[in-house]
């Protein structure tokens, strides 16, 4: 009866056996009942609810059934009834609904853990590590999260962080490798003041989180995100943040009403985005030419975002983010010809309908001569890539009408615009050959 792990099958016989006379709470609710000082000898919880419920100073905790409640864990058995916790490793484990409330829980590790529904109001968690841990309608309310590591940790707009007292966390586990934990507030000398930290951590959690894992295609983001937004206006959707992760995962945040269901909008708008994202290139550009310049605008936004991508990727774990906080996206983004927005890396221009479709033509057209003269002649060196651009020049001069569809487009848009729509490893040498049209 000591708790010895080689005889747990004798052990939990016996308690089996004595649980024949005692009392059962088999099945039931208990949640939010309150144990503190009862002697639950020979007690019988198998499958009960437990949620939130106190054992705190109970008697004989560990001569009861648990079932596969968290009661069958012998160190959560302790930390419930003492209130004493720190130090403790809780990694993975199982502890949806555990009473934690006012236990000392310092320097203890939940590392991806399931702690949803859990109550640990006034508790103190300074220095935990919530690392990848769910809490999901977690209470956190008065608790000390102060040096809290909350990497990647899983809270919800369901989760209470009512006068939480935390004056720093940590946004990353250290690695030797990367030892930086990415305190917040950023400067050392700063700490969160008085309720300061659940204003923080709010905007992060009340938020339509639109996570791309692999072939991010900005065009079919900014298509299908506007696309979105007219179909749901009561939804009042607007971007807060753009994030880049990893190597090619890119993480689009929006602020949406407090009565939009988020998992329907989701699911609405990787339907939009895979279906635009499958359309050829051209199909895509010719589409987004078709679309007002706020979605232009966007595109362009999310390509310089993602143009981070690249960088990220040569080296790793480095993350970029963008935080477009009450940034009108979705409303009335641009109400200008040209917007000077050297944050985002570059100039946005809004095209009339007729330069857009001038742009398009001429892009595609040189696309598909390209491609047709790669089909046709080597590009292997240098030289030959020169004499493959030297017959598109000479091709583009010999069509009158093509040759002023591309003039018309480097005047409207100038080279860069051609570059970004011309999907082809020689547009570099080939605008730098008629760059001068232009101006003729």
């Amino acid at each position: 009866m000591k708790g010895d792990e080689k005889h747990a099958m004798i052990r939990n016989i016996a308690v089996a056996f004595a649980a024949f006379g005692g009392t059962s709470f088999r099945n039931a609710n208990l949640t939010d009942a309150n144990f503190t000082n009862a002697t639950l000898k020979s007690t019988d919880l198998r499958k009960a609810n437990l949620t939130r419920t106190c054992f705190y100073k109970t008697k004989k905790l560990d001569r009861t059934r648990p079932g596969s409640t968290y009661l069958q864990k012998t160190q959560v058995r302790q930390v419930l009834v003492t209130r004493l916790g720190q130090d403790k490793n809780f990694d993975r484990d199982d502890l949806r609904g555990v009473n934690f409330q006012a236990v000392n829980l310092v320097d203890a590790s939940f590392i991806g853990a399931d702690l949803s529904q859990a109550n640990f109001q006034d508790a103190d968690l300074s220095r935990v590590k919530l690392v990848q841990t769910q809490l999901d309608g977690t209470d956190f309310t008065g608790a000390i999260l102060t040096g809290a590591y909350i990497e990647d940790w899983g809270i919800t707009s369901d989760t209470k962080f009512d006068g939480v007292r935390c004056e720093y966390v940590y946004m990353r586990l250290p690695t030797k490798e990367n030892p930086n934990p990415l305190r917040k507030p950023d400067n050392l000398q700063e700490v969160f003041a008085d309720g300061e930290f659940g204003d923080f951590i709010k905007p992060i959690v009340d938020t339509l989180d639109l996570y791309h894992n692999q072939g991010v295609d900005p065009r079919a983001i900014a298509i299908a995100f506007k696309q979105l937004a007219e179909n749901n206006p009561d939804a009042d959707l607007r971007i807060v943040g753009m994030e880049v992760r990893g190597e090619d995962k890119f993480l689009l945040r929006a602020k949406a009403a407090d009565d939009a269901d988020k998992s329907e909008l989701s699911v609405e708008y990787f339907d939009l985005y895979n279906q635009y994202k499958a359309l050829p290139k051209a199909d895509l550009i010719y589409l987004l030419a078709q679309k007002d310049g706020q979605v232009q605008s966007l595109e362009i936004a999310f390509r310089a975002v993602t143009r981070g991508l690249k960088e990220v990727a040569e080296t790793p774990k480095k993350q970029s983010t963008y935080n477009l906080q009450n940034a009108q996206f979705a409303g009335g983004l641009v109400d200008a010809e040209t917007v000077h927005a050297n944050q985002i890396g570059g100039n946005i221009t809004n095209y009339t309908s007729e330069q857009r479709q001038n742009l398009v033509e001429a892009a595609k057209e040189i696309e598909a001569l390209l491609q047709h003269l790669q089909q046709n002649y080597p590009t292997t060196t240098s030289a030959e890539r020169m004499t493959v651009v030297a017959k598109a020049v000479e091709e583009i001069e010999k069509n009158s009408t093509l040759k002023a569809r591309v003039i018309g487009a480097l005047k409207a848009g100038g080279t860069e615009a051609l570059r970004e729509l011309v999907d082809n490893p020689l547009v570099n040498i080939l605008l730098a050959s008629i760059e001068g049209w232009q101006e003729a």
